[in-house]
């Protein structure tokens, strides 16, 4: 079975490339030219992308998120939400890796089978990187404007944050 997984992709590939050919079509030129698409498409997407990374970095080294956390510390714990994750709810909308390494840092302090660990994980789960994948996808397609876009990802964000806050509790108590 191990053999199977192993050889799938190279089968498909394999697999497109006869196809191709017998149908006449030039297998070659059409991976040329779908490669040249993917570069215009990553010089499109990545000076939003090194702009997204470099206000990441800039925001926690500045300090300026441990002051958002403190002054949003009390609306979450009203809305059920542990307030140990409040780093998290911050970063996570902005940074996929900043996220997984708060994440893993607040598992580490309280333990995986913990309310905050747990929760965390849920969190990561349940939530998207809401900046990265705005600037991924309008970009890629060209997009300036996005309107109501970012305001109404950032409400799913939360409702995806309360959610496995009550999901965690409903589940495993707390």
């Amino acid at each position: 079975m191990d053999l199977f997984f192993v050889m799938l992709i190279p089968m498909i590939l394999a697999g497109v490339a006869i196809i191709g050919t017998v149908k006449g079509v030039d297998v070659y030129d059409g991976l040329s030219a779908g490669a040249l698409d993917g570069l215009k498409i990553l010089v499109r997407i990545l000076p939003p992308l090194v702009g997204l990374m470099t206000a990441v970095y800039m925001l926690r080294a500045s300090g300026m998120l441990d002051l958002a956390a403190k002054a949003l510390a009390p609306g979450l714990h009203w809305l059920g939400i542990p307030s140990e994750t409040i780093g998290l709810l911050m970063i996570r909308p902005i940074s996929g890796s900043g996220a997984l390494g708060v994440g893993s840092e607040l598992i580490q302090s309280y333990g995986p089978d913990s309310l905050i660990g747990r929760t965390a994980a849920v969190m990561m789960g349940s939530t998207e990187t809401t900046f990265y994948t705005i600037a991924v996808y309008f970009g890629a397609a060209g997009v300036r404007n996005t309107r109501y876009a970012i305001p109404a990802a950032l409400c799913a964000d939360l409702a995806g944050f309360i959610a496995a806050s009550w999901t965690v509790r409903l589940f495993f108590g707390g």
